[in-house]
């Protein structure tokens, strides 16, 4: 016992010499608030009417697979970080395995992915407070504003401050989702029927869909971070977290299709549930996306954060002046670019994003492989089973097909939707 206390404490001392990142205590319940608070963005609203189509049975059971997918991904990441001594991010570990270049690729992916993130919460967030407050004067820019006063005060804190607010908005949202639900059980027009109206033929690009859902092989770094004391326990956080944040993100589509079928859906579920349910779902619901889009902001934005300070080796993370440099760099692009009118580095963004989104299932693979064979020390726990090469194999394929279907559709050479 001793002996296993002494390696971590040389661990963690190591950690915070290579990439400057300190090891900051997470209980199980901010590491699981993490997971889902940073994948329950705003998107999740969409999920109805992107199965408009194929209809719910098929969208469950995408959303079933790929989160079983992903989890499985990043139980392979959790492994690759505790074969290996120091604290890297997820950039820094793949330099440390696949070479500098592989490390520039993720970190670029890793980028890019943040910033197209922040930059549609940025202008979502402004549009959203306006609709609140337009009575009182509000504009876009000043409500964008407002909710990135809290976003970069989070990310400035670090870890433990990101941990304890995901925690507890993660709380929040689980509240109002299940406020929205039981309204929508109870309510007149709700028929169950209309979720087994199904058209299996659209199903491809509602799979596709779902595999950029669950992305979060990018957070496990940090939640290794926080757990450097209890490492045994970060598989089970992973999948606690992950099956959470599948319950909410199968439970909204079904109430929003549930309460108005398949051929009235609008875009955005706060829309529909605002028509039939009344205005307090309105408000409600869009309280929930304006949540939503504060805790993906801190997860996508804290792991841009830390990435940078691991790959351009910054030093410590408790350097103030480094630390507001770095939360400059994160923070003010997408502010600016939401209100620049730069359409086309937006898309730009999107294309990169979707790229850091396929190797967001090739690298996990790449880097189990490579601390198996080169690893610095014994690890808390190994991936079982599921790591068999044909089941690697199968996820590849998955997550490169799903890539170039994204590609071709924006380009038209499938369809976006059957």
């Amino acid at each position: 016992m001793a002996s296993s206390s002494i390696t971590m404490d040389n661990s963690v001392m190591e950690s915070e010499e290579e990439s400057g990142l300190i090891a900051r205590p997470l209980r199980s319940t901010e590491t699981i608030g993490i997971i889902i608070g940073t994948n329950i963005g705003a998107g999740v609203l969409g999920m109805a009417y992107a199965a408009r189509k194929a209809g719910y049975v098929p969208l469950l059971i995408c959303l079933v697979l790929t989160c079983i997918f992903c989890v499985i991904t990043m139980l392979y990441v959790a492994e690759a970080c505790l074969r290996t001594k120091g604290n890297n991010q997820l950039s820094g570990l793949t330099r440390r395995y696949l070479g500098s270049a592989g490390g520039w690729l993720i970190f670029f992916a890793v980028a890019a992915n943040s910033y197209g993130a922040l930059v549609a919460y940025m202008s979502g967030s402004g549009n959203i407070m306006m609709s609140f407050f337009s009575e009182y004067g509000m504009t876009p820019q000043l409500g964008s504003f407002l909710f990135f006063i809290p976003s970069v005060l989070v990310l400035y804190l670090g870890l433990k401050a990101l941990g304890v607010a995901e925690k507890f908005i993660s709380m929040g949202m689980v509240l109002i989702v299940l406020t929205l639900i039981a309204a929508t059980i109870v309510h007149q027009n709700t028929n169950l029927a209309y979720l087994w109206e199904s058209q299996w033929k659209y199903i491809v690009p509602v799979f596709n869909l779902a595999v950029f859902v669950f992305g979060a092989q990018f957070l496990v770094p940090e939640l290794v971070r926080g757990n450097l004391t209890s490492a045994k326990r970060i598989p089970r956080l992973i999948i606690i977290g992950m099956i959470l944040t599948l319950l909410l993100v199968a439970a909204i589509p079904a109430s929003v299709i549930a309460l108005v079928g398949l051929d009235n859906l609008s875009e955005v579920a706060t829309l529909s549930w605002g028509s039939s349910l009344g205005s307090w779902a309105y408000f409600t619901a869009n309280s929930f996306a304006l949540l939503a889009m504060l805790t993906s902001y801190w997860g996508l934005g804290g792991c841009l954060f830390t990435n940078i300070f691991d790959h351009f080796r910054l030093g410590s993370e408790e350097n103030k002046i480094k630390r507001l440099v770095v939360l400059a760099v994160v923070s003010l692009p997408p502010f600016i670019l939401a209100y620049s009118g730069l359409g086309s580095f937006v898309n730009a963004l999107y294309f990169a994003g979707t790229f850091g989104g396929v190797l967001m299932g090739v690298i996990p693979i790449l880097l189990l492989r490579a601390s198996r064979k080169n690893g610095d020390r014994t690890p808390e726990f190994v991936c079982g089973w599921y790591a068999h090469p044909a089941i690697q194999i199968l996820i590849i394929t998955i997550f490169a097909s799903s890539g170039v279907y994204a590609i071709a559709s924006v380009f038209g050479i499938l369809p976006s939707s059957w």
